[in-house]
């Protein structure tokens, strides 16, 4: 097919720029000429010696399965290829070697005849072509000098295209990123406006009463009104907690201060003062598992981890439904698992689960900021370790934190060690 006159405009265009700047190119040129007639070979070896302005390395062979190999084995700055071979013809001969190397310029050797095969060479991928009985020294270096030229032309192009690409993408993720960030915020005030004006409100009431009907208020009453404003005030407090170590978490703060702890005794103490809290309505069962003496372990963080999620079990379950807390002790970790019988987590939930302020669709009802699993799984992130969670609607959920053991803290000078706890002990 001929080119238009747009291209053959352009075409002309190229060929004038190529012979008025000056070439970047290497001071040998390296050419794979893949030629079967050996008298046209050696015409076009001669035609190159007379070149004074770019020497001319010529590697000569007659197939275009033996210029592949040679492509393999060794560099080329450009190819000569016939387009009539004897194991391959016209574009046939063009795609193997595209294929091979993409980014090697290639100028086609064409008859009088095959003009139209020259230029759909060209269109597929080739620089340029030349006609083998009109080529002389300055065409013949001319079109070779340009194909390079072209070529490097297009990389550049190509390259910068690349780049732009890359950069309009991290552009992107920064934006997502800002508009994720900017929901977050919204949510925030959301959440802060709702979750303090609760307890405020409640604060506010309580107050009034009782300076207004303090003397009609048994002195009942009026314990059950203050006790009212100290739960309310804890909220608020729990609240401001959460949230300041969240940002604080996010902003890379957050570290690990590991102090010798009783982990066993931790852990006892944590569950008998939930359960007295609630009333044993939910009862929280330990189980610990394995040997274990006093080591180090970041009291805080354990104490935020697991507060959060023994909080959620008795929150998410019903009435009289155990809390089953198991703790396993191995030799480089510890296991925690803490399984309980409540709603469950929808599926479709569970990859949002960690995000601030989510909660899951049937949690709605139930009173909840959605910051409690992303501060576990900050802290657990903190700590080096794994969280997971297995969960069935309506059957309950089971959520596994793995968490290193730490070096064990020294003997005191008598060189009397610390008294291992009990391989398995329940509260209840």
């Amino acid at each position: 097919m001929p080119l238009t006159c747009q291209e053959r405009k352009n075409r002309s265009m190229l060929r004038n720029r190529a012979a008025s700047k000056p070439m970047t190119l290497a001071t040998d040129i390296k050419i794979l000429l893949i030629e079967d007639n050996l008298a046209e070979a050696r015409l076009l070896r001669e035609i190159l010696k007379g070149s004074t302005s770019h020497p001319f390395q010529i590697v000569h062979v007659q197939r275009l399965s033996d210029g592949l190999q040679k492509l393999r084995a060794e560099p080329f700055d450009e190819i000569l290829l016939d387009l009539t071979l004897p194991d391959s013809e016209g574009l046939d001969s063009l795609h193997p070697l595209l294929a091979e190397n993409p980014r090697i310029p290639i100028v086609v050797l064409t008859n009088h005849n095959d003009d139209h095969l020259a230029l759909a060479a060209v269109r597929a991928g080739a620089q340029d072509y030349l006609v083998k009985r009109n080529a002389t020294l300055e065409s013949l270096v001319r079109s070779l000098c340009y194909a390079i030229e072209r070529k490097q032309a297009e990389e550049k192009i190509r390259n910068e295209h690349q780049s732009l690409e890359a950069d309009m993408k991290k552009q992107s993720e920064e934006l997502q990123k800002a508009q994720a960030l900017n929901q977050l915020k919204s949510e925030f005030v959301s959440m802060i406006s709702h979750d303090f004006r609760n307890p405020l409100n409640t604060i506010l009431l309580s107050a009034d009463l009782l300076e207004e009907c303090r003397d009609k208020l048994s002195a009942e009453q009026q314990f059950n009104y203050f006790q009212m404003i100290r739960n309310a005030i804890k909220d608020m407090d729990q609240l401001l907690t959460e949230v300041l170590l969240l940002g604080k978490a996010d902003s890379g703060k957050l570290e690990c201060h590991f102090i010798p702890l009783d982990l066993h005794q931790f852990c006892q103490d944590l569950v008998a003062n939930l359960n007295q809290t609630q009333a044993l309505e939910n009862p929280i069962h330990l189980v610990f598992t394995g040997q274990l003496s006093m080591e180090m372990w970041d009291k805080h963080l354990l104490k935020h981890i697991f507060h959060n999620l023994l909080g959620n079990a008795v929150k998410y379950s019903p009435p009289q439904q155990p809390i089953h807390f198991r703790i396993q002790v191995e030799p480089k970790t510890v296991t925690f698992q803490i399984q309980d019988q409540g709603i469950g987590i929808p599926p479709e939930a569970l990859s949002q689960l960690f995000n601030p302020f989510f909660r899951a669709d049937n949690a709605h009802q139930i009173n909840g900021t959605g910051l409690g699993l992303t501060i576990v799984q900050r802290c657990v992130e903190v700590y080096g370790g794994e969280l997971k969670v297995e969960s069935q609607v309506g059957q309950g959920s089971c959520f596994t934190v793995v968490l290193p053991r730490q070096s064990p803290p020294e003997r005191d000078e008598e060189g009397d060690e610390e008294t291992p706890n009990v391989l398995a002990s329940s509260l209840s």
